[in-house]
């Protein structure tokens, strides 16, 4: 089998059926597709019982990283992804990736994608530089996890798994986990996926500009994330968190700059 596609899912059963059509729509592959519902209380059962082919399981999970995890604990696809359920695939696309992967000794492999919105319009194209562990420590993580494969043999049946303690930037702590490792990251210049900008996007919610404390709060735990990223597998200089800070807001900048010019490249 290619691929095994992933789609944590809870309550978003007016995407789901956008998402479940863009996979089963795939030719010239071979594939299975596992929704890990956490308990959906929408219509989402009766949107995923439209697509037979879709193996859908509804159980209590502990979020999304822990429904991600039981999907690469049974993923029988040479090839392993996630694709969030309010997210979906360019139409045909796989075959075109597959081409890729035949080519590749890499263990993860992404791409470009398109920002859409909810009703599901482009925004705008996303085209992602080349690897780099500074970029993606310093600046953000820029590689998509809708846009990006895992080879199975090296990674997921190695036993690398997402932390189910990371909430929002559970991604980014992978990637960096598996660059620490030596693992190889591949982009292919191949728009693969379309992901959607709406109010409850997890990794965005937090970004307006508020005083109200429980937004603040969970904002805050987001970029706790990320500063623990940057603890585990970037540079400390300092024992002062202020000073770290200073030292982390100077190489963001910098990193900045390097995406700037890998996208040349």
């Amino acid at each position: 089998m290619d691929f095994t596609i992933i789609t944590p899912s809870l309550n978003y059963g007016r995407f789901l059926g956008d998402c479940l059509s863009s996979v089963a729509d795939q030719p010239g592959v071979s594939l299975e597709h596992l929704i890990f519902d956490g308990g959906s209380q929408d219509d989402s059962s009766s949107v995923a019982a439209t697509f037979p082919n879709a193996v859908w399981k509804q159980e209590k999970d502990f979020g999304m990283s822990d429904a991600i995890n039981k999907g690469f604990e049974q993923a029988k696809g040479d090839w392993a992804m996630w694709l969030n359920a309010d997210d979906r695939l360019k139409p045909g696309i796989l075959s075109q990736v597959l081409t890729e992967l035949k080519k590749s000794n890499a263990d993860i492999v992404y791409g470009d994608y398109h920002f859409i919105t909810e009703s599901g319009g482009i925004i705008r194209e996303m085209k992602v530089p080349g690897w780099s562990r500074f970029v993606h420590i310093y600046h953000h993580c820029y590689v998509p996890s809708t846009a990006a494969f895992y080879r199975k043999s090296t990674v997921i049946g190695q036993g690398h798994r997402l932390r189910e303690d990371f909430n929002y930037v559970m991604d980014g702590e992978f990637y960096a986990r598996l660059d620490s490792i030596g693992k190889k990251f591949y982009r292919i210049p191949i728009n693969i996926a379309d992901f959607r900008l709406h109010g409850g996007n997890a990794s965005l919610r937090h970004l307006a500009k508020t005083r109200d404390m429980d937004t603040i709060l969970a904002a805050e735990r987001q970029h706790v994330e990320s500063r623990a990223i940057r603890r585990a597998y970037g540079i400390t200089l300092f024992k002062d968190p202020y000073l770290v800070g200073l030292v982390d807001g100077l190489l963001s900048i910098l990193a900045l700059g390097w995406k700037a010019v890998l996208k040349l490249i």
